[in-house]
């Protein structure tokens, strides 16, 4: 029987949706307000969610202490308060769209859960805008 456990986090950053290949004039268009030069922030709420077997000793699928404290360390200390596009090393060269933060972050806390325990990110940009990564 797999059960699915989350934890819910939250991180404050600005960024700047922007193709450097294009024209100021083609970003605005696409991007909108979001390709604003001088960028902009959000209040991004976090959902990690682990799914696995139920461990027949501790009766969890993951100590959500530990998952806590990988959201810290891998999520919450390296984006919030940051400008992502100035400040967080894997969008230097990665336009930061909710997409985009998703799978980074997918990908820094991945390798520090157990491999039979699948991970699924949800990203909320807004309460009305949001993304899910699982890996696949």
């Amino acid at each position: 029987m797999k059960v699915k456990v989350s934890r819910k986090a939250h991180f404050n950053a600005a960024h700047r949706l922007y193709n450097a290949d294009w024209t100021d004039a083609r970003n605005a268009t696409v991007f909108g307000k979001c390709a604003n030069p001088n960028y902009h922030g959000h209040n991004y709420e976090l959902i990690v969610s682990v799914t696995g077997e139920i461990h027949p000793e501790t009766g969890f699928v993951m100590d959500m202490k530990v998952l806590k404290h990988i959201i810290e360390t891998e999520v919450e200390e390296k984006f919030d308060h940051k400008n992502l596009n100035e400040e967080v090393g894997e969008f230097k060269e990665l336009n930061p769209t909710a997409e985009n933060i998703a799978v980074v972050i997918y990908n820094k806390i991945k390798p520090q859960i157990e491999s039979h325990l699948d991970l699924e990110i949800t990203l909320y940009e807004t309460p009305r805008n949001f993304v899910t990564y699982s890996g696949n």
